[in-house]
């Protein structure tokens, strides 16, 4: 399935989407982002997320098929005896037949789901049968199952209980249907083509379901080697390795031979590392490749509250345009310039990510935290159900002993003993332990990074003056204790250097022109300041080596434009996420060879940009040179517009993935011509229509869908891929004019061939 393209850009998404499309010859239709932030969330879970939990399930599923089979269902409680010295009674011939067939159909649906997911199988193929195996193998077990009220039932009821196979019966039973049911929601939005058929995912994700089953192998062989060494069940067996790998270690079960203690050592170590792939795996799908589809969408909700709130209280005249002559009928007046409305515009859009990334840091925190509580409240509710009987114990002892195994202290002092108890631990281990691995990396996004940056606003108020001043750094403080209710609106002028001041000059008035008010601003650009700190380092250490300083060119240097009026405001370190270039060239180069050369060097410079960690984040100062090396000029407001509150989609959004992964190789050379055909054509219409070509470019607006900030990459790589682009465009007309068509075309034709040569065989 498509996993929604998190973290990579798909260039035929965005051409689908934005309707600006790429040409053969490079060139760039203009501005144009990966649009991921314009899908429902609801179409990611269905493409990526519910095929990786299926794959990590579905082997759970089947490893407690393995557990339901091997032993027998009942027990039999002996006269002054206990649960745990109960004998097994013999399970009926019919049981045995059916929980093999079931298991065996359930493996089958595993491996086509495995095969499907690494393109060894077709969609159409393994999805139904994956499907109707995990239900047929759900319908056997709770048949099963269902026969403890009837054949199975042996009286009197008090001697006989259920052993930990038919709880494992049960919670597989579970399991199947789930994993099934999920797969018919992503097996139904593929065919309705909201998304691919095929699943295109990285490499962690694929190796995830590997990694799953061969954790759990690993699991239950090494549970029957202990249980023939140390003469155990092999279920307890398997209980006892349960709290061992997850480093619970109650000690109601231990080795106690020699053989069994020396092989503890191998054993429990390989286990340990084998476990922290599998949650780190898990960790890695939830928090990076989940969290950029979640960013995308949250950043997108952000900027529509912020454009309706804007014209709700008639402030949207920064959004609005300015003309060129500046007269007072254009919508924003004389205030201010274009070139300085689109810095306003920008400085709305670094607002806008702030508060993104600070909501959706506490989200994840509160959902992480959520399923924590649920699990370790229902979990405790469960155990205490299931040890009453035997061992009295009440809420309490259930919700004491639910959190010293959730946090793996495992003091040993409370221990289930019921067969119901140690199936249920086993399989509430294997979710709620991962949950709280993720609770902990959230916990370190939030609430360890607000102490940290409390701290470092205390020692800005007290030993440590930072560079906003005493009596600004006070009221930033108050402002965040108040949630914004005190010093909401009040600029403090710190003129006196030092202690009580800051040698810098004041920030303009722009960075709340949504007028909200919101108090909260302050601390949150101080926040993303904290954030950037090493990003900033990294950027000196380059401009000292000389990749930020001013690009040579042996063109004479022109007189200072508006551009270097509007943006020479000094720059703090941590203000926005990078240092600001010392000097960048007003005026493009007026030779082409000069303009190649500068192309060139500012692909290499962005280059090095994309090592930094955190990403780099650019100026408004930069992002407008940027912007006019690919022909993007931000002081022409014929090329902005009014951002829509909610973009209108096109019609082909649609993933169309699912009609191309069945076509047939006779089609795909088809459909190679007629792109070479178009390419052709394309070069043709260029020559007549660059003008009008340009004129037709989707205007755009640094608050609006088309805005660079809203893609889901990294500032640099979008940079990086836009100046590529340029300079393809630009040498592919130089090779156009000095050998004419036939030699471009040659070229064309030579780059075509080595793309087809690189892509995957179809299946």
């Amino acid at each position: 399935m498509d996993d929604a393209d998190l973290g990579n850009n798909i260039s035929d998404q965005a051409k689908d989407v934005d309707g600006s499309a790429i040409d053969e010859s490079g060139h760039n239709g203009g501005i144009m982002t990966d649009q991921i932030h314009l899908d429902p969330s609801r179409w990611w879970f269905a493409s990526a997320a519910f095929p990786l939990i299926a794959g990590t399930l579905g082997p759970v599923a089947s490893a407690f098929s393995i557990c339901a089979l091997v032993k027998n269902w009942r027990q039999h409680i002996l006269p002054n005896s206990d649960v745990t010295k109960a004998v097994f009674i013999e399970d009926p011939p019919w049981l045995l037949a059916v929980n093999g067939v079931q298991l065996v159909i359930a493996l089958v649906a595993n491996a086509f789901l495995l095969l499907n997911m690494t393109k060894r199988v077709r969609f159409s193929i393994a999805q139904p049968i994956t499907i109707v195996g995990w239900y047929i193998s759900a319908i056997c077990l709770i048949a099963l199952c269902a026969t403890a009220d009837g054949p199975l039932l042996l009286q009197p009821e008090i001697e006989y209980v259920w052993s930990q196979a038919f709880y494992y019966g049960l919670y597989a039973a579970i399991l199947y249907f789930i994993v099934a049911s999920l797969m018919v929601v992503t097996a139904w939005g593929a065919l309705a083509g909201h998304y691919g058929k095929d699943f295109e995912l990285t490499m962690s994700q694929r190796t995830l379901m590997l990694q799953t089953i061969l954790f759990l192998a690993y699991l239950l062989l090494g549970a029957l080697v202990f249980s023939e060494i140390e003469g155990w069940n092999f279920l307890d067996a398997v209980y006892w390795a349960d709290v061992t790998l997850f480093t619970v270690g109650f000690g109601d079960f231990s080795p106690q031979t020699r053989l069994g203690r020396g092989l503890l050592v191998p054993y429990a170590l390989i286990g340990v590392i084998s476990l922290g792939l599998v949650i780190g795996s898990i960790r890695s799908m939830i928090l990076d490749r989940g969290k950029n589809r979640l960013d995308a969408r949250m950043l997108e909700k952000q900027r529509r509250a912020l454009i309706r709130r804007m014209r709700r209280k008639g402030k949207g005249d920064v959004l609005e345009p300015v003309g060129d002559d500046g007269s007072d009928d254009s919508p924003s007046g004389s205030r201010w310039s274009e070139f300085e409305r689109r810095q306003k515009e920008f400085q709305l859009m670094r607002k806008i990510q702030r508060r993104a990334s600070i909501r959706e840091r506490w989200t994840a925190m509160a959902v992480s935290f959520s399923t924590w509580i649920v699990l370790w409240l229902v979990g405790a509710k469960i155990f205490q159900e299931c040890e009453n009987p035997y061992q009295g114990w009440s809420y309490f002892d259930g919700f004491y002993f639910a959190f010293t195994a959730l946090t793996t202290i495992g003091y040993g002092d409370l221990t289930p003993v019921s067969n119901s108890a140690k199936a249920f631990f086993v399989f509430w281990s294997l979710l709620a332990l991962p949950t709280m691995t993720v609770l902990i990396s959230n916990a370190g996004d939030t609430i360890v990074k607000g102490v940290k940056d409390g701290t470092l606003l205390l020692g800005n108020i007290t030993i440590l003056p930072g560079e906003h001043g005493f009596r600004k750094s006070t009221k930033q403080v108050l402002a965040k204790l108040s949630c914004g209710v005190l010093f909401e609106d009040e600029e403090i002028d710190e003129n006196v250097p030092g202690f009580l001041g800051a040698a810098r000059e004041r920030r303009d008035d722009t960075d709340d022109e949504d007028g909200d008010g919101d108090g909260d601003e302050d601390s949150e650009s101080r926040t993303s300041d904290i954030d950037n700190l090493e990003s900033n380092r990294k950027a000196r250490k380059d401009a000292e080596r000389g990749e930020a300083g001013p690009i040579p060119s042996t063109a004479e240097k022109p007189a200072p434009t508006r551009q270097d009026t509007t943006t020479s405001t000094p720059k703090s370190p941590g203000h926005p996420a990078s240092i600001a270039r010392e000097s960048l060239p007003t005026e493009l180069p007026k030779s082409r060879a000069e303009y190649h050369l500068i192309l060139m060097d500012e692909i290499a410079r962005v280059t090095q940009h994309l090592r930094h960690s955190p990403p780099r984040m650019y100026t408004f100062k930069e992002w407008a040179w940027y912007l006019r090396l690919i022909g993007e000029d931000e002081s022409n407001h014929r090329n902005h517009r009014i951002p829509e509150k909610r973009p209108p989609r096109s019609s082909n959004s649609r993933h169309v993935k699912s009609e191309d992964a069945d076509r047939t190789t006779s089609e795909q050379h088809d459909n190679d011509d007629e792109e070479q055909q178009q390419h052709n054509e394309a070069e043709d219409a260029e020559e007549t229509g660059e003008k009008e070509r340009q004129e037709e470019k989707p205007k755009w607006s640094w608050v609006g869908h088309r805005s660079p900030l809203m893609d889901t990459r990294e500032e640099a790589e979008w940079i990086l891929d836009k100046l590529e682009q340029k300079l393809r465009a630009e040498l592919q007309a130089v090779v156009r004019e000095s050998a004419g068509r036939d030699a471009l075309r040659e070229v064309g034709e030579e780059e075509m061939r080595n793309e087809q040569r690189k892509a995957p065989g179809s299946y």
